[in-house]
Parts: C-alpha cells; sequence; structure tokens
C-alpha cells in the first residue's frame, strides 16, 4: 500500500510514521506538513505544504495512494479559540480533495486519545511488530 501521512511530526504523527516505514506492506509513505520530519528512509518521500485548509497548489502530488493517515492534534492555548479550523477544517479539506483524486482511497483520522503503538498500527490496518497490551 501507497501512504500519504499528513502532519508527521507531531505526537501522534511521529509514532504512526515509524509504524509505516516498518511495515512490510507499505510500499511508500508521502509525508505532507509544514516542516521536514528530519527522518530519511527508502520509503519516505516528503512534501512541504503551509496551509492545509486549501491543497489545490499540490493536488498533482495527491493522486495514485491508496491510503491517508491524518493524525488529530493536540492544541495549544492559542488554538482553541479556533476549534473547528484546526481539527475539523482541516480534516474536510484533505478528505474532500482526497477523494475526489483517488475514489477507492481508505481516509483515516487517527486521534490520540489513550494510543499504544500496537492499537494505533491496527486502526490504521498496518502490520504491527509492538508487544500487545497487557493487563495486570
Amino acid at each position: 500500500m501507497n501512504v500519504i501521512l499528513f502532519g508527521a511530526t507531531g505526537m501522534v504523527g511521529q509514532g504512526v510514521l515509524r509504524e509505516c516505514l516498518l511495515a512490510p506492506d507499505v510500499e511508500r509513505v508521502l509525508a505532507v506538513g509544514r516542516s521536514g520530519t528530519g527522518q530519511r528512509h527508502d520509503k519516505l518521500r516528503e512534501l512541504s505544504h503551509a496551509d492545509f485548509t486549501d491543497f489545490t497548489s499540490i493536488e498533482s502530488e495527491l493522486t495514485g495512494w491508496t491510503r491517508a493517515l491524518l493524525p488529530g492534534r493536540l492544541l495549544r492555548g492559542d488554538e482553541r479559540t479556533d476549534y473547528t479550523r484546526v481539527t475539523y477544517d482541516v480534516t474536510m479539506a484533505a478528505a474532500q480533495v482526497l477523494s475526489r483524486l483517488n475514489p477507492r482511497m481508505t481516509f483515516i483520522y487517527v486521534s490520540g486519545a489513550g494510543p499504544t503503538a500496537a492499537s494505533t498500527a491496527a486502526r490504521c490496518g498496518l502490520a504491527s511488530r509492538a508487544a500487545p497490551r497487557t493487563r495486570s
């Protein structure tokens, strides 16, 4: 599978990127972000993009992918008043352009609420090498 990952530098995004790069069933990863990840990997290609509410200028780069992952963000204090833009508007902008360009694509919004490496990877449809979570 070929994965687009939006926001690979955040807390959740870093974990999702790691799992994508380790997963044998992931052939390519396109990390779209405002800044680079600082990682080098044969599967990884990075694309710098500033406006996550408008993907018009990079549409040609977003065609031909099978999965898209958009990790949720923890909001800084000054962003909480702009909650809808940061969460809903960004998610919908990505989903709308991707569904038009790749009608058979699976789009997944990844929440950071209570994640473990195994549960995050499982929800994303990725093979995980993480040990199963046990209760004590």
